[in-house]
């Protein structure tokens, strides 16, 4: 008589493996479908668990896509602030943050699309998300060019988020372009390009110093 064996019983993972799995089939069925055309069923079966196991750790596909927001946001954050504090010269630092959208877009590239091709920036909580992702990002490149050309925090704010316009779109037209240029020549031409509208504002350090030498040739005369 054929022994009957007992069904094999699902490994219970540790809470932050299983959210970490979740998370990552998430993303690939809202990257490939879209907001409104995934499903949690196509989510949980993505993720091989039960969608009442979905549920224990999201309780809305709302709450679970903004999860992968943060999860986006925060990593590009971390990477432009890591590849600031890389080096002291500011040409290479703008350099630096111009290749983490590119580097960002090659290797997370769902991850891109969720943050600046999202199709629910109607939604208020995913808005303030993108926003929220964008000005840190812009406040991080804001120091980065106030202190290399002198300018105040809302004309350098300006900047930074031209700066970052530029690298963004940049790196989604090179990711579907299918250019033969590779990526580390695509972003040395942006950064070249972001660099040279910078430099053309006089230094901060030479504008003091044009300004003291300047007073004191006033003073000279009148002496």
């Amino acid at each position: 008589m054929p022994v009957q064996q007992e069904p094999t019983r699902a490994t219970r993972l540790p809470r932050s493996v299983r959210r970490a799995q979740l998370l990552d089939a998430a993303l690939e069925v809202f990257t490939s479908q879209g907001y409104h055309a995934a499903a949690m069923d196509d989510i949980a079966e993505r993720a091989g668990v039960s969608k009442p196991v979905l549920y224990q750790h999201f309780p809305s596909k709302l709450d679970l896509y903004l999860a992968l927001l943060d999860s986006g946001a925060e990593d590009l954050i971390t990477k432009i602030r890591q590849a600031l504090e890389s080096t002291r010269d500011n040409r290479q630092r703008v350099t630096a943050a111009v290749a983490v959208y590119f580097t960002f877009v090659d290797d997370s590239a769902e991850a891109f699309r969720l943050l600046f091709e999202t199709d629910l920036f109607n939604e208020p909580l995913v808005a303030a998300r993108v926003q929220r992702a964008d000005d840190e990002c812009a406040a991080l490149l804001r120091e980065v060019i106030a202190e290399d050309t002198g300018l105040d925090r809302e004309e350098a704010t300006m900047l930074a988020f031209g700066l970052m316009g530029l690298a963004q779109l940049s790196a989604r037209r090179w990711l579907r372009g299918g250019e033969t240029i590779d990526r580390q020549r695509a972003a040395e031409l942006i950064s070249r390009m972001g660099w040279r509208g910078i430099s053309g504002f006089p230094r901060h350090t030479q504008s003091t110093s044009d300004d003291s030498t300047q007073e004191l040739g006033e003073s000279t005369e009148n002496a």
